[in-house]
This record gives structure tokens, C-alpha cells and sequence, in this order.
């Protein structure tokens, strides 16, 4: 059968059609992406992909989205959108839907994705486990976090919000930068810092170190000064953007049981290549008396191009059948 696969995050809404048979999914077409400043709600979005496509919608859907789902009136973390499940199949004039959280359907897509769609980064070069808990985490707009467990009979996914959790500063230059975020957020978590927002501060606090005044700049500005090695300065903050990221997958991934890691998520997949040479692989396995046993963690990227989507519906598939 046909669906309408979503994934709705901070900044961007991506539509696709899939189709699924036997609980799986046998193909999806290319995504359609739009902006969520652009649309003024879900309906509205999805109105649109509809006139884009140019023929009427199947009346299933498969929709992630960035928030936890099981409230009955549901906000997006970092979208101003509100979405109530009560109305979907009204207002989007379907006749069965599965509403997921976006890290949750990422899950989905790990367990299903060929092993040719992960690259490694660190740790043992190997394949995926069989059994045992995986840590899915993933930088974007906001920092996901999901666990897939496997066992004989099967998987399941287990949605987070472990991007939430606090952030650990490790040393001197990220005190300075706590303390900075601090006087912002008073409460500072993990996806301040390894969002792809939180680069911004990061920059900021190695400017003030370096008793160099910066013009204001926009996390999408540093991010491509840093990844073209345009700006010394942001180039030193995607450095430490890769430390802290191996320090909070390594905190996860004790937290889950250290059985295996993938890193996901937009940003993820564009620091599949530096990743495996910055100082990810020191932070994840620097956990003290547990080293060893982190130094023995597979940790890879996800590669598929819409894991979001695809992991949508295989996770339609898999309650459906």
C-alpha cells in the first residue's frame, strides 16, 4: 500500500511517498522538502506537497516529528507548530496514521537500513550487533536521542528525550562556555552545545578567549566558514563542537548499555568525514575506569539520505503489517 511519509523538525518539513508491503518498506520517492517558516501548520504544509505533486494523496500516513507524541496536544520542540492527534485523520483526510517521534523513525531506519548505509568512525569496524541495546543519537536543529533494542524476537524503539539531559563540561574552555550559556539558559543541557545552534556559542566563547571582537553571526554562516576552512575561528569551534559531541555519545551510550552507537541526524551526516579524525574517538571512550570497555564500541553513521522518512514508514509497516 501507498502512504505519505513525513518528517517535520526545527527548520524543515519533508514529505515523501512510500510504499510498504509484508512490514517493510519497498520503495520511497523523492522527498519533497519545505520550510516549517514558510507554513503556518502541519495541514498546511501538507496541503502543499499535495499541490506539488499533482495527484491525490494516499489515506495513510507515517509522521515524525520532533517532540515527544503522547500528549494530546502536541508542540514541537524547536517549531512553533501544534499538532493535535485527535484531528489528524480529519484535518489531513486520512484513514490510518502513525505519529512517531522523528529520533524514534531514525531508530526504525537503523534497523532496517543495509549495512552498506553506515560508515565507521570509531571503535571496532564491524557490523551492527544482533542483539543488545544501540544508542541513536544525532545532531540537527535540536540534538535526537533514541535506543534500538534488538533481540531474538525481534526489535523494538525506544523514543528519548536525551538530548535534554545536562551538559558536562570536561575542561576549562567548556566551564567558559557553560558559564556563558548558563547566563542565557540558566539551565544548561546537552543540545545547547551539540545542536547545530549551539555553535554559535562555542564561537563566541573562543573569540572572547582570544580577546577578538565578533561581529554577530548566525549558526548557518559559522557552520559553512567552518566546514570550508574559510574562518580559523570557526574551524576551531567545529573542533570542539566534535569533542563534545563524542563525550555526550559516550555518556548515552553508557547510559543505554555500551553495546554499539550511531550518529545520525543532518549534521551528523555532514561530519561523517571528520568525525573519524577529530577527537570524537578520545571523548567517547574517556570515561574513566570504563575506557576500555568504551574503546571496544562500535560507533558509525547512518549514510541513508532520508532515515527520517524511511524510518516513518517502516515503523507504519511494522504496526500494520
Amino acid at each position: 500500500m501507498e502512504l505519505v511519509a513525513a518528517d517535520i523538525g526545527g527548520t524543515h518539513a519533508r514529505f515523501a511517498i512510500a510504499e510498504v508491503a509484508d512490514g517493510r518498506v519497498v520503495h520511497l520517492e523523492e522527498p519533497v522538502t519545505l520550510k516549517t517558516a514558510d507554513h503556518g501548520s502541519l495541514q498546511l504544509a501538507w496541503e502543499q506537497f499535495g499541490r506539488l505533486g499533482g495527484r491525490p494523496l494516499p489515506r495513510a500516513a507515517a509522521i515524525a516529528v520532533a517532540s515527544p507524541v503522547g500528549a494530546e496536544v502536541i508542540r514541537l520542540t524547536n517549531n512553533p507548530w501544534v499538532i493535535r492527534p485527535a484531528l489528524m485523520n480529519e484535518r489531513l483526510g486520512v484513514d490510518q496514521y502513525i505519529l512517531i517521534n522523528d529520533f524514534g523513525a531514525v531508530g526504525h531506519a537503523v534497523q532496517h537500513a543495509a549495512p552498506d548505509q553506515f560508515e565507521h568512525v570509531c571503535g571496532p569496524d564491524t557490523v551492527l550487533p544482533e542483539r543488545g541495546a544501540i544508542t541513536i543519537c544525532g545532531p540537527g536543529t535540536g540534538l535526537g536521542v533514541a535506543q534500538l533494542f534488538r533481540h531474538d524476537g525481534g526489535y523494538h524503539i525506544i523514543e528519548t528525550e536525551g538530548g535534554h539531559v545536562d551538559y558536562a563540561p570536561l575542561d576549562a574552555l567548556e566551564d567558559a562556555l557553560v558559564k556563558r550559556l548558563r547566563a542565557q539558559f540558566t539551565r544548561v543541557s546537552a543540545e545547547r552545545v551539540c545542536a547545530g545552534p549551539g555553535i554559535v556559542a562555542i564561537y563566541e566563547t573562543l573569540a572572547a578567549i582570544e580577546g577578538r571582537t565578533v561581529a554577530p553571526q548566525t549558526d548557518k554562516a559559522i557552520w559553512a566558514a567552518a566546514l570550508d576552512g574559510s574562518d580559523s575561528l570557526a574551524l576551531a569551534a567545529l573542533d570542539r563542537f566534535c569533542l563534545a559531541l563524542g563525550a555526550i555519545a559516550g555518556d548515552l551510550a553508557l547510559a543505554h548499555g555500551p553495546t554499539a552507537v550511531v550518529i545520525a541526524g543532518g549534521l551528523g551526516l555532514r561530519l561523517k568525514e571528520r568525525l573519524p579524525t577529530s577527537g570524537f574517538a578520545q571523548r567517547f571512550a574517556a570515561k574513566g575506569r570504563f575506557q576500555q570497555l568504551m574503546a571496544g564500541v562500535p560507533v558509525k553513521v547512518i549514510t541513508h539520505p532520508q532515515p527520517g522518512l524511511f524510518g516513518a514508514a517502516a515503523a507504519f509497516a511494522q504496526r500494520f503489517g
